[in-house]
């Protein structure tokens, strides 16, 4: 089975000169379809420096990074832009406009895909909230919406595009713990159900169990390996 993912000696710094820092080393893994990863460690470990590079949202300096048989070391902006469009994007800040309905804040992920007509468009958004148990919320607007009820609009907006990759950094910080448990059930359910892989960053202990594998990284090393406590567990081949 081909990786989604392959990272191979993947360095990365910030700050030029005198400034210049290391922020990630050596970093080595691959990620295959449907499988549930994440990562934990301390705040500044990388984590989420590590999930933007995944996600095209920053240029590889050091190593190999391949994303859904994209090349991101020697990627040009425009091939940056084609990754982005396919990977599903999830934030701890839910990131919804308040001057849309739920309905509309899921349709905003397919307003650049010419193939898709409005119409499709909607009847794709409505069908995702349906998915995540919000139907009856689809013309509601953020500010009537709890937060979780938030975040899984906010799932459902990264899904409808049907992505091989989903990217989520700590979807679960600003959640009580049955909000945040809903979150990651129904993201688990419906990644499974579309095959993608998830890449999750979090310090939530309550959600490690959905997870394939938990890696941790301490001061931008991967620093241990686990097998996760899914019911999927056991199926991968990398290690670490």
């Amino acid at each position: 089975m081909k990786p989604i993912v392959n990272i191979g000696g993947l360095n990365h710094y910030y700050g030029d000169g005198t400034l210049r820092r290391q922020v990630l080393f050596d970093i080595n893994e691959l990620i295959q379809p449907g499988e549930i990863v994440i990562f934990t460690g301390p705040s500044g470990s990388g984590k989420t420096t590590l999930l933007s590079l995944v996600g095209g949202l920053r240029s590889v300096q050091e190593g190999r990074l391949e994303v859904l048989n994209y090349d991101l070391r020697s990627a040009d902006t425009a091939t940056l832009v084609r990754l982005r469009r396919e990977v599903g994007f999830i934030f701890q800040a839910n990131n919804l406009l308040d001057s849309l309905t739920a309905t509309k804040n899921v349709q905003m992920a397919l307003a650049f895909d010419p193939s898709v007509s409005r119409a499709e468009a909607r009847r794709r958004s409505r069908d995702m909230l349906e998915r995540v148990g919000l139907l009856d919320y689809a013309d509601v607007y953020p500010q009537k919406l709890s937060g979780g009820q938030k975040q899984r609009v906010a799932i459902a907006r990264a899904l409808v595009r049907n992505p091989k990759v989903i990217l989520a950094d700590e979807p679960t910080a600003a959640l009580d713990s049955v909000s945040g448990r809903g979150v990651v059930d129904q993201l688990q359910q419906l990644a499974r159900r579309q095959g993608c892989a998830i890449l999750l960053v979090t310090h939530d202990n309550r959600i490690l169990n959905v997870a394939d594998r938990i890696l941790t990284l301490v001061d931008g090393r991967l620093a241990s390996y686990a097998a996760g406590l899914s019911d999927t567990a056991g199926h991968t081949t990398a290690e670490v």
